[in-house]
């Protein structure tokens, strides 16, 4: 115990506000992963059915929607969350905190995950969906049967790069009054000269992440067996 106190003065001094942090950015990522993706999965499905050859082919309604996938992946997210202060506002009642956070994490998190699930549809063997179609399937059957059944693993594999992504997103959130492992770091590791706090926070996102490959893989692993 006096090694870690020698080894981390500032850590040891502050172990229930690395609890609070450590708890705060999990609900940012749980409950951004859980708005996100839900929205995220409408998204992505919309362009599969509406891009040219899809089941529901809409040159105009995927031209305007690929366009503001884009767009909205290509704004920085620390200029996306000043831009969004008075959305979250309204939304939330305040524009600083953890839950305030949450707002523009989903926002950033919402056309990254829908490209990433379009891009897992795709590689559905267009021969299963064309059986699909002969058998006189819904174009709802084939998306729940069909496309979701089949691009499970690697709606999987995305979705675990979207969580890291998250996680990544959480900690910038911190550095502008977001809360969390992020906010932790730079107000008392970087501002106040504390690298141990800023070491281990990092060493804590880090660990969160890993867990969260894991049981990406693990899952994945497990479909494919």
């Amino acid at each position: 115990m006096d090694f870690l106190t020698n080894l981390l003065p500032n850590v040891s001094e502050i172990p229930d506000e690395f609890v609070t942090a450590t708890i705060e950015t999990i609900y940012m990522t749980i409950l951004t992963c859980i708005i996100g993706f839900a929205l995220g999965i409408v998204v992505g499905i919309f362009l599969v059915l509406t891009m040219p050859g899809g089941l529901k082919e809409n040159r105009v309604a995927y031209s305007i929607l690929d366009k503001i996938v884009n767009i909205f992946r290509s704004i920085p997210f620390v200029i996306m969350m000043a831009l969004l202060v008075g959305v979250t506002r309204f939304i939330v009642g305040t524009s600083i905190g953890t839950t305030a956070a949450i707002v523009p994490l989903v926002v950033a998190t919402v056309p990254f995950f829908a490209r990433q699930i379009q891009n897992a549809l795709i590689e559905v063997n267009p021969g299963v969906i064309e059986a699909a179609l002969s058998m006189g399937l819904s174009t709802w059957q084939i998306v729940s049967r069909v496309y979701l059944k089949e691009a499970l693993p690697g709606i999987i594999r995305v979705s675990a790069l979207s969580i890291i992504n998250v996680i990544g997103l959480t900690a910038m959130a911190g550095t502008i009054g977001g809360g969390g492992l992020g906010n932790l770091a730079i107000t008392r590791g970087y501002n106040r000269f504390q690298t141990d706090v800023t070491i281990v926070s990092t060493i804590i996102i880090l660990i969160i992440v890993f867990i969260s490959q894991a049981v990406a893989d693990w899952y994945v692993r497990r479909i494919e067996h």
